[in-house]
C-alpha cells in the first residue's frame, strides 16, 4: 500500500533533520573545476570506505559528475557560509578567486575545509529527481573546528537555534 506525500510537506519534514554543508567538486572534461553546495551527503561504509552524494537532475554540474572518474566532498566549517552560498548560486564562476588545490584525479580540494574526502566513482543510481553517486574514498583530511550546519531551511551553528 502506498501513500502520496506532497513535495512541500516532504521538504519541510526533511528540513527538520540537521545536516552539515558540503561542496562537492569535480573537474570537467576540459580540466575546469566545477562544484555545488550539497547537504545530501552521507557515509555508507567504513570497510571499505564509501560515501555517497546526491545530485539533482536539473543541476548544471550533473554532466560533469557523470563524466568524471573522481569527485571530492569538502565539508565546510562555520566560517565558510559565504562559500556555501556562492556554490549554491547559479550563473557565476563559482571558483573565481577561490583557493583550492588538486587532489586525486585533479579533484578540487577547497582551502580551509573542515574535512575532505577524495573519491573514485564506483556506481551511479537513478533515484527520482536525483542521481546518487557512490564513491570509494581514496584519501581523507580533517581538522578541528565547528561545522557549518543547515536546519529548517537556514544556516545554523552549534549551540544556536
Amino acid at each position: 500500500m502506498s501513500s502520496e506525500v506532497d513535495a512541500i510537506s516532504f521538504r519541510r519534514a526533511c528540513s527538520r533533520f540537521a545536516t552539515g554543508i558540503t561542496i562537492a567538486t569535480v573537474l570537467d572534461p576540459e580540466g575546469v573545476p566545477q562544484g555545488f553546495t550539497a547537504n545530501s551527503f552521507t557515509s555508507v561504509s567504513a570497510d571499505p570506505a564509501l560515501v555517497l552524494i546526491c545530485v539533482d537532475r536539473r543541476a548544471n554540474v550533473l554532466p560533469h559528475f557523470k563524466a568524471a572518474g573522481h569527485f571530492a566532498i569538502n565539508v565546510l566549517r562555520v566560517e565558510q557560509k559565504e562559500l556555501s552560498m556562492r556554490f549554491a548560486a547559479r550563473g557565476q564562476d563559482r571558483f573565481l578567486e577561490v583557493d583550492w588545490r588538486p587532489g586525486t584525479g585533479g579533484v578540487p580540494l577547497l582551502a580551509g575545509a573542515l574535512a575532505q574526502f577524495e573519491c573514485e566513482r564506483r556506481e551511479v543510481w537513478e533515484a527520482g529527481d536525483h542521481l546518487v553517486f557512490l564513491g570509494g574514498v581514496v584519501a581523507v583530511r580533517y581538522d578541528d573546528g565547528a561545522p557549518l550546519l543547515y536546519y529548517a531551511s537556514g544556516y545554523r551553528e552549534l549551540g544556536t537555534e
